[in-house]
């Protein structure tokens, strides 16, 4: 079956629909926001626009047309951020813009990432991606390696921090108090209980978003290190 992308928004034969493509994304997104992924299915969505789910159909052939027009709605919505003509710079902005995108539709990072969309929105964030880092030695492979990296940093990044929503970690830390000293004294695991002891990292206010940029600079400066 052709990608949707491939095919025309409006059947050649049929009534005129009611929606477009994208109104019909944009309900999905407001529920996966409100609701969470698993709460998105085309009745859902259907009942979200006020029609019958067989309408629906007019759109879309499936579910997975609904995805990804979804995550092409979400990333169109935001224009990546313009190019300093510095490639550090650039994949900094690129990284920090898509944590900001993903923190606010925490649905988005395992969904695109199941489902590689070339939506035009994507392929608009794609094309930002490569751009910042290229003629700069990199072959296209490793091109590929050092985008498809940050981003996986990203997303697994958000994907922490969502799942952290709601966790009070000073309580849950407190709460290890006497555990974590038995795990001391044992003396088994030595580079755990170095990282227990000494790390100030977990102590601190706005850890995540601190641990986030260090693991960021990190990995720029790995792939500086590619570069001819």
């Amino acid at each position: 079956m052709d990608v949707i992308w491939n095919r025309p928004e409006r059947n050649a034969r049929g009534p005129k629909p009611a929606h477009t493509r994208d109104e019909v994304a944009e309900a999905g997104v407001r529920v996966a926001d409100a609701e969470g992924i698993d709460a998105v299915s085309m009745r859902r969505v259907a009942t979200e626009l006020g029609v019958g789910v067989a309408s629906l159909y007019r759109y879309l052939t499936s579910k997975d047309d609904l995805l990804d027009l979804m995550v092409d709605a979400a990333m169109r919505a935001q224009d990546p951020p313009p190019r300093s003509g510095e490639w550090r710079a650039d994949l900094r902005a690129l990284a920090e813009a898509g944590r900001a995108l993903m923190l606010r539709h925490p649905w988005l990072p395992p969904v695109a990432a199941a489902r590689p969309n070339l939506g035009p929105g994507s392929l608009r964030w794609m094309e930002a991606w490569y751009q910042a880092i290229d003629g700069h030695g990199l072959s296209a492979d490793e091109m590929l390696v050092s985008v498809t990296t940050v981003q996986l940093f990203v997303q697994g990044a958000v994907t922490s921090e969502v799942a952290a929503r709601g966790l009070d970690f000073d309580a849950w830390l407190a709460a290890q108090g006497d555990y974590g000293d038995s795990i001391i004294r044992d003396g088994a695991y030595p580079a755990t209980i170095r990282v227990m002891v000494e790390a100030r990292g977990p102590h601190e206010s706005g850890r995540g978003e601190k641990a986030f940029t260090r693991g960021l600079e990190q990995l720029l400066d790995g792939i500086a290190a590619t570069m001819g």
